[in-house]
């Protein structure tokens, strides 16, 4: 048996009306006209006239939204987002080579308006690439770091200063104690601008040197992909700081900055121009190492065959007279020695 619809009549009039004087074929107010009510939009009369008969509301249901509903909706949303699109657009990525990325990334993460600095490898083909694979040459990688900072609090061309005076230019074999195509100094642009001020920044650092650029071996080419390095890698500084020390002290990493860079080694003040630049005399004229082709300047770190640019080797820099210098085993060796100690933040 079916079931009849109930219906409503609305022809009698309410017991009082609107301001006191509502016509008398006034019905009940259904969902519609209550909207119209509230937003104040004009009411429009019943096409089927007074007193006609009409199926009554829906108890429950869905019901579409008015247009002035979802424009609010619209509205509330915008507002909600828009505090957070300036905070998304002022973070910004660099990433950068320069020998050993824990020094690198020790070097680079104190600076204000950094916020946080990742080891890992660039340049190379092949996926995820581990640090036994890049060490051992021939993948293309080399050693990086990338760089998440607030580009209102540090600009890019800043942060490439710091970059350049934490580095050797000269070396184009690898960096300080460290050769090898893995240790090769680049700046991995991820922009045309970026692209543009990296260039900018080497013709800036040969000028401060007074050098012509050619002279200078970093290269600047499109980041293709960062991977980021395995676990123990990251924030080695900190969580390893006597063995830190060791490692950057027998590279003689900043003996070798200081040589270069004299008093702006390490600092991230504007460029000075040639005529102000105190060209240090080690940094006068850069000798290719035997046998390299790096264009290394004279006084870095030696090689022996077992140190050579055609194969990546970790190892301190020249020792003492009285003994030879310390191959790569001995170096792992005498850092394996060494006792675990708590993070110290400062480096020498």
């Amino acid at each position: 048996m079916s079931r009849i619809p109930v219906i409503e009549a609305v022809s009698g009039p309410p017991s009082s009306s609107r301001g006191g004087g509502g016509s008398a074929d006034r019905h009940p107010a259904g969902p519609q006209e209550s909207l119209q009510h509230a937003l104040g939009l004009p009411e429009v009369p019943s096409p089927a006239g007074p007193g006609a008969l009409r199926p009554a509301a829906p108890r429950s249901g869905y019901r579409p939204w008015s247009p002035a509903a979802l424009l609010g909706l619209l509205i509330a949303v915008a507002l909600l987002l828009t505090p957070w699109a300036p905070a998304l657009a002022a973070t910004e990525e660099a990433v950068l080579a320069g020998g050993c990325f824990w020094c690198l990334e020790h070097d680079l993460e104190d600076l204000p308006g950094v916020l946080d600095v990742e080891s890992g490898y660039s340049g190379g083909k092949q996926p995820n690439p581990t640090y036994q694979e890049v060490s051992a040459g021939g993948t293309g990688y080399q050693e990086s770091v990338r760089v998440r900072f607030d580009n209102t609090k540090l600009r890019y061309e800043a942060l490439l200063r710091a970059y350049w005076r934490n580095i050797d230019p000269f070396d184009g074999g690898g960096q300080f104690c460290d050769r090898g195509d893995s240790y090769r100094p680049m700046i991995f642009t991820t922009s045309a601008t970026q692209a543009v001020e990296a260039r900018n920044s080497l013709v800036a650092a040969a000028r401060e040197l007074g050098k012509p650029a050619s002279s200078l071996k970093v290269g600047v080419r499109a980041l293709t992909r960062f991977w980021p390095a395995e676990v123990y890698h990251q924030n080695y500084a900190r969580r390893n700081g006597l063995r830190y020390r060791y490692y950057r002290w027998a590279c003689r990493r900043d003996q070798r900055l200081d040589a270069v860079w004299g008093v702006q080694a390490r600092r991230g003040e504007r460029w000075r121009n040639a005529s102000q630049a105190t060209i240090p005399a080690a940094a006068s004229a850069p000798a290719t190492t035997s046998g390299s082709g790096s264009g290394a300047p004279a006084g870095s770190a030696s090689l022996s065959p077992e140190g050579s640019a055609a194969a990546n080797t970790r190892r301190p820099g020249p020792a003492p007279a009285a003994r030879p210098s310390p191959g790569p085993s001995e170096t792992r060796a005498a850092l394996a020695s060494l006792p675990a100690a708590p993070a110290i933040a400062a480096a020498p």
